[in-house]
């Protein structure tokens, strides 16, 4: 890449800043960087004390595999194992890291609210992913939240096991390009040069994998068995992806949006932010579609703009199959209102089933178990026959509204037969109110 843009008139330079996202984009303000490389929610975070100094001109990759939350399987089983243990398990990751933010993404989407509180014994936090799985695998931790090639040596281990990975969700993890904004204004040839580059670099070591790992090894002092490992973690997006995918999808978000909009949400969830606080609120402003939309059109004679496919599609599973599956967390959700007495939605159970659709975006190689239940008054018969129903109309709104893959869902009742556990002091009347619920579990056909 840098002999490509020698040969272009430029010269690029590249800085090791340790990860200091803070001083990063402070030196993107400054004029100092022209170009610089960050997460989407390492963007949001760190970039509005710099009032947001650069916009996104591409997509480079995005995590799908290479980080993961692992633990001891005979303490932690499932993330729900992590709600009902007291104290919490201690937990081991990397601060200011695609580790945090999958932490905190698994905290907001699971509800676990230790992480978002003031009781910080359950934290062990590491100088790097390497420092977490040592942690773990000594015993000092019971979950490690880790990179590649960290994850595969500690599913390795006997006894650890994977509650979730970035290959189990979408757009969560995305590394970008930043160009200053006034670089990308005055100089355009010189961003569309480096893209150009950058793109034709990406496509050989797409045809030469042998080059790719040579020269990952050549920089680092990874063994080519890891190298291989952190690869199969990561997604790269190509020039055609940039341009149908995250740029320019027609009659939807564009995927970088998506994007945005997952990781300030989880981040307002967590409280890192009270409000948005992006420029209007709008994550457009942090973008620049034209450099890849003239860069596919150079290559392809075409204006960019095609539609993305939807989520990988689910084979039918016979009734044993689907009892066979792992469970890997229930949903946080909001309670889906019915009519009294019926399985009709009302407005505000629509309004939920929405977000439970946005949610099941963001982890779409899951299959969905959708479990109704219903308060411990009345004819136990009437109250399995109606949880079921609710359950079922649940998932035909997932369907039919929100073109949920049927086959990806599961509805089942169970009644009055598994009531939630009565919290300490609850009155007879709020212990009531919250018996009536669907829950939603995500699974896994993993072994």
């Amino acid at each position: 890449m840098q002999r490509r843009l020698h040969e272009s008139g430029y010269t690029l330079n590249c800085i090791d800043d340790g990860a200091d996202y803070a001083k990063r984009f402070k030196e993107l303000k400054k004029g100092k960087l022209q170009f610089a490389v960050a997460t989407v929610d390492s963007w949001l975070l760190n970039g509005k004390k710099a009032n947001y100094p650069g916009i996104i001109a591409s997509v480079i990759d995005e995590s799908k595999g290479g980080d993961a939350m692992v633990a001891r399987k005979s303490v932690v089983a499932d993330l729900n194992a992590l709600k009902s243990l007291a104290p919490p398990p201690r937990i081991a990751y990397t601060p200011d890291s695609p580790s945090e933010h999958l932490l905190k993404a698994v905290s907001s989407h699971f509800d676990l609210p230790f992480f978002r509180g003031n009781d910080n014994n359950w934290r062990l936090r590491s100088d790097g992913s390497s420092e977490a799985l040592k942690a773990l695998l000594k015993s000092k931790v019971d979950v490690a939240v880790l990179w590649e090639p960290d994850v595969s040596r500690a599913l390795a281990e006997t006894g650890i096991i994977k509650l979730i990975g970035s290959g189990d969700t979408d757009k969560l993890i995305v590394d970008i390009l930043l160009v200053e904004r006034h670089f990308a204004n005055e100089q355009p040839e010189a961003v569309e040069a480096l893209l150009q580059s950058y793109f034709a670099t990406l496509n050989h070591y797409h045809l030469n994998h042998r080059d790719l790992v040579r020269d990952v090894a050549g920089e680092t002092s990874l063994a080519v068995d890891q190298i291989e490992a952190m690869l199969q973690g990561v997604a790269w997006a190509t020039l055609n992806e940039n341009s149908s995918d995250w740029f320019n999808a027609r009659g939807q978000n564009p995927g970088i949006i998506d994007a945005i909009n997952i990781s300030m949400d989880i981040l307002l969830q967590h409280g890192d932010f009270s409000s948005n606080p992006l420029p209007a609120g709008d994550p457009y402003r942090l973008t620049n579609r034209q450099f890849i939309s003239a860069l596919y059109a150079r290559h392809t004679g075409i204006e960019a703009g095609a539609e993305r496919e939807h989520g990988p599609r689910f084979a039918p599973l016979s009734d044993q199959q689907w009892k066979q599956l792992k469970a890997v967390g229930t949903l946080k959700v909001e309670p889906v209102n019915f009519r009294r007495s019926t399985a009709h939605l009302d407005d505000g159970g629509r309004s939920v089933i929405r977000k439970i659709a946005g949610k099941l975006d963001r982890y779409p190689n899951f299959r969905v178990l959708i479990e109704g239940h219903t308060g411990i008054r009345g004819d136990a018969s009437a109250n399995l026959s109606l949880s079921a129903t609710r359950a079922r109309a649940v998932m035909q709104q997932l369907i039919s509204t929100y073109q949920v893959d049927p086959q990806r869902l599961r509805a089942v009742g169970y009644g009055s037969s598994r009531p939630l556990k009565r919290q300490q002091g609850e009155s007879d009347r709020r212990y009531g109110y919250r018996l009536p619920r669907v829950e939603i579990t995500l699974l896994s056909e993993a072994y």
